[in-house]
């Protein structure tokens, strides 16, 4: 219907492991849906990110199965829609595209079943496969599987609400064994922002085939006076292949200007890598009311000398 406002609620499922999926909070529109990964291959039981996206490596012709599990968050009964979507790497990270718009991945999935009815609190597995065609386009493919519940809803209706969850896909495409994934970290600095905020940036490169899911943490030691601080969390995100990003830690404001040995761990899937430097954080700027301040009081002092030291002068000249 011309003129539709779509509310959407997204809730990404894969952002925590599957075997310790949380429950989310339950809507005040009573609509919410979950979806995780059940299994990873055995080859990659090691690998946390198979946990939480599919993702895998296989040749044209070939396929995989999945198993997914949709959880009814809501408190009223349902009806799940299931379908895969496009999505994309960009300089913005891992993007999803809208509605339901496809790719040459999703014609190769398929779920069954594509729909669910489930009561409050209801879990179904769904199977999803992935069956590559002959002429695939080689590389790594990107998608997602999208869980939706979309009430029925009146047609007069301008607002309506979307609630939908979705597992991440990252799928390699090609003859012989899979692509490696590789990265390095480099130009180390450390800054104080305009407003006193302390910030640690590192510039990532992705010098693999395959996407990269970064995350790690930053250490400081042998700050002023000795001072160490963290492990803080690191925020770097995701990078296709041969791109670049900066990882980047906001940290306390309180943080003593000066020299520290800074040391940041990223990690995505099996790989890690590690640098260390010597940075300089900046001495915090007092603002411009803070200055005001001071040279006020400092004024004030100044007046309230002067006007005691002329009222000693003129006491002594009274004495003599």
């Amino acid at each position: 219907m011309g003129g539709l406002l779509l509310a959407v609620s997204l809730l990404i499922g894969s952002l925590a492991p599957p075997v310790a999926a949380q429950e989310p909070p339950r809507s005040s529109d009573d609509l919410s849906v979950g979806i995780r990964l059940v299994d990873a291959p055995v080859s990659r039981r090691e690998d946390n990110r198979a946990h939480r996206y599919i993702i895998d490596h296989i040749k044209p012709a070939q396929q995989i199965r999945r198993r997914i599990a949709v959880t009814n968050y809501s408190d009223t009964r349902h009806r799940v829609q299931l379908y895969p979507a496009a999505a994309a790497v960009h300089k913005d990270g891992f993007t999803f595209a809208h509605g339901r718009t496809g790719n040459e991945l999703t014609r190769w999935v398929t779920l069954a079943p594509s729909e669910l009815v489930l009561a409050p609190d209801e879990t179904a597995t769904v199977w999803t496969e992935i069956t590559v065609a002959n002429d695939a386009t080689g590389g790594e493919h990107y998608g997602v599987i999208w869980a939706e519940i979309s009430p029925q809803h009146d047609l007069s209706e301008q607002v309506r609400n979307v609630a939908r969850a979705g597992v991440r896909i990252y799928l390699s495409v090609g003859p012989g064994g899979e692509p490696r994934s590789d990265f390095r970290i480099e130009d180390l600095t450390g800054t104080r922002t305009a407003n006193g905020v302390p910030v640690v940036t590192a510039r990532v490169k992705n010098t693999g085939g395959r996407a990269l899911d970064l995350t790690g943490k930053l250490t400081l030691s042998d700050g002023p006076g000795g001072a160490f601080a963290g492990p803080f969390n690191v925020k770097a995100g995701t990078i296709g292949p041969g791109h670049s990003t900066v990882a980047t830690t906001a940290l306390d404001r309180g943080l003593p200007g000066g020299k520290w040995t800074a040391r940041v761990t990223l990690a995505s899937g099996l790989v890690t890598r590690e640098t260390t430097g010597r940075i300089t954080i900046g001495t915090p700027q007092r603002d411009g009311n803070t200055m005001m301040a001071m040279l006020t009081v400092s004024g004030l002092l100044s007046v309230a000398a002067t006007t005691l030291l002329a009222y000693a002068y003129r006491r002594r000249n009274r004495v003599r």
